[in-house]
């Protein structure tokens, strides 16, 4: 494919973010070019694949104008369906509540967005790297060849490195910027729940983050963990945590002795929500360029998904001169801001906690099935902070 010079808009990945974005500024007429660097849309995966019923984000996050891709998607994007989720603390005491939500086939999933993007008129270039950003003229190299493509406006949609975002300063100061790192295997020959989402805590498992185990079918699941590097053992790699989980866990362990490695999949997480500014008068960004995670549970599909549809259409109406980029960030701020804040200072909190597997007991204790629940999609109850405050204090 050779593109054309110029276009209204470049979106830099075609992730759930960027392909959302796409196609909700072709929708409103603006030419649009997708660039994503990977051979093939959605592989490697980048994440574990959980994505909630729409039901279960429009009760957590009423303001938000959700995506028709979050609420109706083919029945072949689904690896399993989920009905628990059940959580499980350092003492293995286990509390879960009900969650309706699927467990995706990325791959097919991504690429569905990516058609869907397309069949609304944008334009798709895959194993394509964008190598400069000046101004909004962008250079990219890649299968089709080095091309120079101007545009009205960018979207960098292009993860926790964007590229975009440290062009144009969309990024946070060194001292707030805070990860996660991720290390997943999907797995098969496991005798597991095949309907239950399963998330462990416990600090020489998981330090300053949880361990999961998610169903992909009836023996098949996708095991990880996401830690934070700054809280783990010196000289502890997250491959050498996510085989201590493996092997050793009480309740994990003799679920996942006769694993059998499939795939390996490992990335990092933004954990301290989103920068101070994630628009410019010509360039915005999006997913997890922007930080948009649920710093609670690393959910980051709906809420990339809710912003990329924001970031289309405001960037279409720029293009057509109808309103300024900047308006972009005060839109999807409006939409689910308050969450994603919350959701970090719940994540703050727990941090002191997380260092003590009697303090993790302790809050797993009074806090219910319901109010974990809550808190999983970024709210903090009033009581439930009280209590976790007083923890972290040292208070029983």
């Amino acid at each position: 494919m050779i593109p054309e010079t110029s276009y209204d808009i470049v979106v830099v990945g075609a992730g759930p973010a960027g392909s959302t974005a796409a196609l909700y500024a072709a929708k409103k007429g603006a030419s649009v070019l997708l660039l994503d660097k990977k051979r093939e849309i959605g592989s490697p995966i980048q994440c574990a694949g959980f994505l909630p019923d729409a039901s279960e984000v429009k009760a957590l996050l009423p303001e938000a104008d959700l995506p028709g891709a979050l609420k109706n998607y083919p029945d072949s994007c689904v690896l399993q369906p989920i009905r628990t989720q059940r959580i499980i603390p350092p003492n293995c005491n286990a509390k879960e509540f009900a969650v309706k939500g699927a467990v995706l086939d990325r791959r097919r999933y991504d690429q569905y967005l990516a058609e869907q993007a397309a069949e609304a008129g944008a334009e798709l270039m895959v194993k394509t790297r964008v190598t400069k950003i000046q101004g909004t003229t962008v250079e990219t190299s890649g299968i089709f060849g080095k091309h120079t493509i101007r545009a009205k406006a960018i979207i960098g949609a292009d993860g926790p490195n964007s590229l975009v975002a440290k062009s144009r300063g969309l990024i946070m100061k060194p001292e707030a910027r805070e990860t996660s790192v991720a290390i997943e295997y999907q797995v098969r020959n496991v005798d597991i729940d095949p309907d239950a989402l399963e998330m462990y805590f416990g600090k020489d498992y998981v330090p300053g983050g949880y361990a999961w185990v998610f169903p992909e079918g009836k023996d098949r699941a996708n095991v990880g963990i996401g830690i934070r590097s700054c809280m783990a053992e010196k000289g502890v790699s997250a491959k050498e945590y996510l085989h201590r989980f493996i092997k050793k866990h009480p309740v994990a362990g003799p679920k996942l002795k006769n694993a059998v490695i499939m795939n390996v999949i490992a990335g990092i997480i933004p954990v301290n929500g989103a920068p101070a500014n994630t628009a410019t008068a010509d360039s915005l960004v999006v997913g997890d360029a922007a930080g948009h995670i649920i710093a609670t549970n690393g959910g980051g599909i709906p809420p990339a998904m809710i912003a990329g549809k924001i970031a289309g259409e405001t960037a279409a109406e720029f293009a057509a001169g109808k309103c300024d980029l900047e308006e972009y960030d005060r839109r999807w701020r409006a939409q689910f801001g308050q969450a994603l804040e919350t959701s970090v200072q719940a994540r703050q909190i727990m941090d002191g906690i997380m260092k003590s597997d009697a303090l993790m007991n302790a809050a797993f204790r009074f806090i219910s099935p319901e109010q974990m629940k809550v808190m999983q999609c970024g709210k903090l109850p009033g009581p439930v902070k009280l209590g976790l405050q007083a923890l972290s204090r040292g208070k029983k």
